[in-house]
């Protein structure tokens, strides 16, 4: 492990060289890849580099330790060397979680679908509440939401919504919310007052870049249409609205929240491309299924992954068995708990299978 983080800080080191020559300050190009590339070598960097002078000084001590004292200054030094010893294990520890494999896609944009799934109007009605829930999550992380696609019922629910998150490390946090999601409580369409359970779903993908996923023009069919609000009933009367498909894989993309044809356009295409790729992960996911997959943020999104019991106002998450007691917080957006919870299962199981 050491030998490999003095590769990394050697990297590192160099890298703040070549930022400082010229030749790359005058090439965007050149300067934004080495850029990125320290900056994610800068937290492994500097922990390493705290490490060797916790264990430096923690040697040092050591050494003082063995020589000729009195009781005052061999006090101190017993504190020193116990302070050091926590400071390095909990370095340790750190430098094992910064170097677990990284997930590519972590600093990226996100595309988020909800849809109504089970139970009607009232999965509806939760798909929109789930909409709220993690735009509110978004505006606490400083990250910005784009609307993409919108599909409501008569009572302001949503059959289908699509949105993208915009901010650094948006897919690192959203990645674990793809799945179903279980609703129990007393819909508002009840009159008897009875419990109910629905589900929506969720899915959430990396933005793609046209060079990830290429598209041709010769591959895909525009339809235009006339954008619709609630119930079906038309917004507007010029066709702004665009249906792309993509003929060989019969994967579609439609987008009408847009003020133009070419806007909506430009929102299908980036959807279809995130599908697409979202496609062929999930392939090549599945034919490692037993060896590979993670029971923390599969992607599944017809896994159940979370319940939320407002009698209780209780949401558990099924994957790792958290429960909390705070369901009105959360449905406000404060997910750091849970999102948390997850981050930390996630990296328990990558050290385990590391260290197998």
């Amino acid at each position: 492990m050491l030998d490999r983080l003095q590769a990394l800080a050697d990297r590192y080191e160099k890298l703040s060289e070549l930022l400082c020559d010229p030749d790359v300050a005058s090439d965007p190009k050149r300067l934004r890849e080495y850029s990125k590339e320290q900056s994610d070598l800068q937290e492994a960097y500097e922990a390493f580099t705290e490490y060797k002078q916790v264990s430096e000084q923690l040697e040092d001590a050591k050494i003082m330790q063995g020589e000729k004292l009195d009781d005052e200054m061999r006090e101190m030094v017993k504190m020193e060397i116990d302070e050091l010893s926590a400071r390095k294990a909990e370095l340790d520890e750190k430098i094992r979680i910064v170097l677990l494999p990284k997930d590519p896609n972590d600093d990226k944009n996100v595309i988020v679908e909800i849809r109504g799934a089970a139970g009607g109007d009232e999965a509806a009605l939760f798909a929109y509440e789930l909409y709220r829930m993690y735009t509110k999550f978004a505006d606490a992380q400083g990250w910005r939401c784009e609307l993409m696609d919108l599909n409501e019922n008569d009572l302001g629910g949503f059959k289908e919504v699509i949105f993208m998150i915009t901010g650094k490390g948006a897919y690192s946090k959203m990645k674990y919310e793809s799945g179903a999601h279980r609703v129990q409580r007393i819909p508002v369409t009840e009159s008897g007052g009875r419990i109910h359970t629905s589900t929506s779903t969720v899915s959430v993908m990396p933005e793609v870049e046209e060079v990830e996923v290429e598209i041709l023009d010769k591959d895909i069919r525009i339809d235009t249409f006339c954008s619709s609000g609630a119930g079906g009933q038309s917004v507007n009367t010029t066709k702004s609205a665009v249906r792309v498909l993509h003929v060989p894989t019969g994967i579609m993309a439609t987008c009408q929240d847009g003020k133009s044809q070419n806007e909506n356009k430009a929102k299908a295409l980036q959807v279809l491309r995130a599908r697409i790729s979202d496609v062929r992960r999930q392939e090549e996911e599945a034919k490692y299924a037993g060896e590979r997959k993670l029971k923390v943020g599969t992607g599944d999104r017809s896994e159940r992954i979370r319940t939320y019991n407002f009698p209780q106002s209780r949401v558990t998450d099924h994957r790792i068995g958290l429960t909390l007691h705070k369901l009105d917080s959360v449905m406000n957006g404060d997910m750091e708990e849970i999102v948390s919870s997850l981050t930390i299962a996630e990296q328990a199981e990558l050290m385990e299978r590391e260290l197998n």
